[in-house]
């Protein structure tokens, strides 16, 4: 088992590293440069643009930029080229706005796509299985932009009670207990927005791996042998059916960083995609690249844990 971790941890950083020099010249070879001259902007001048090169080291050749960059970025001496604050505490400012997000979420997709799949494959072909098919396949081709204003409209329309941004203006004068719910309130409609997806997506595969477990031999002998209804569907189909759910949880992680730039953007919540997004349109190459690193190291981080998971409950790799 040690051998097979050290495996790969060994290979988890040898594929990291070749990410950030893939990454490092993908960004620096695309059109556009944050050193260009802006001929809209008389301020921009060529000799501010020469100062700006060697402050930000980018006269320098391709490999010694790598260097310098990922020094800083390890030594937490890197900076933004926007506003010149520290990457790190500024990702860190923006992941804490989008923690909530992920959490709630991903509690409401795992929550729930379960029992709808594991029941529509139980009842395979009734009348719940073909309407969580037909809303699951809705779900799944709704535009999420579109989804989020029609949520919106309701549900200001209906409660007339904001849910743009993180809080209501002014709930600050408000007593603790109030501006804890007010958070809350802001936080469950795009959370939901943001399941909604998922557990389409997932409570489909889960009812297709159940099916698939549930035609297999032993679950017809489990049958033959008199088990009781829970004792087939639950022990013996279910639990091998969550094999392959063990790779998805580890790859949940990466949503740590990613969160979803269209909620963001429509809810106005200052969270992790959105400053992805805005760092782009700046061609802020500190900022972009941390967080493309970081997102490496969450994918790698849960491939680690599905691993470790996968040692525990499959014997056969132990062996």
């Amino acid at each position: 088992m040690l051998s097979f971790l050290g495996r790969s941890l060994i290979q988890k950083i040898v594929t990291l590293f070749f990410v950030s020099v893939v990454s490092f010249l993908i960004i620096h070879l695309a059109p556009g440069s944050p050193s260009q001259v802006d001929p809209m902007n008389p301020k921009f001048t060529p000799e501010m643009v020469e100062r700006f090169r060697e402050a930000f080291h980018l006269d320098e050749p391709l490999h010694v930029q790598y260097l310098r960059f990922y020094a800083d970025l390890l030594t937490g001496r890197s900076v933004s080229w926007k506003d010149n604050q520290p990457v790190l505490l500024k990702i860190w400012e923006r992941f804490l706005n989008s923690l909530p997000l992920f959490i709630v979420g991903t509690l409401i997709t795992w929550t729930l796509s379960f029992p709808v799949g594991i029941r529509s494959a139980i009842h395979r072909g009734g009348f719940y299985d073909r309407s969580t098919t037909f809303i699951a396949y809705f779900l799944i081709s709704i535009p999420g932009f579109f989804f989020a204003y029609v949520l919106i409209i309701l549900v200001v329309n209906s409660l007339e009670v904001p849910v743009i941004g993180m809080k209501t203006f002014g709930v600050g004068d408000a007593s603790w207990i109030h501006g804890v719910m007010d958070r809350v309130w802001h936080l469950l409609l795009p959370s939901v927005l943001g399941a909604t997806g998922g557990i389409a997506v997932l409570s489909r595969y889960v009812r297709s791996q159940m099916l698939e477990v549930e035609s297999q031999d032993y679950v017809r002998t489990a049958r033959a042998k008199g088990l009781t209804f829970d004792q087939v569907h639950y022990k013996h189909a279910l639990r091998n059916a969550l094999l392959p759910f063990v790779t998805m949880f580890g790859l949940i992680l990466p949503g740590l960083i990613g969160g979803s730039v269209i909620i963001e953007s429509i809810f106005s919540w200052p969270g992790m995609g959105r400053m992805a997004y805005e760092a782009i349109l700046a061609r802020d190459y500190p900022v972009i690249l941390t967080v493309n690193f970081i997102s490496a190291v969450l994918v790698l981080a849960g491939t680690l844990v599905s691993d470790i998971l996968y040692v525990v409950v499959d014997p056969r790799i132990r062996l």
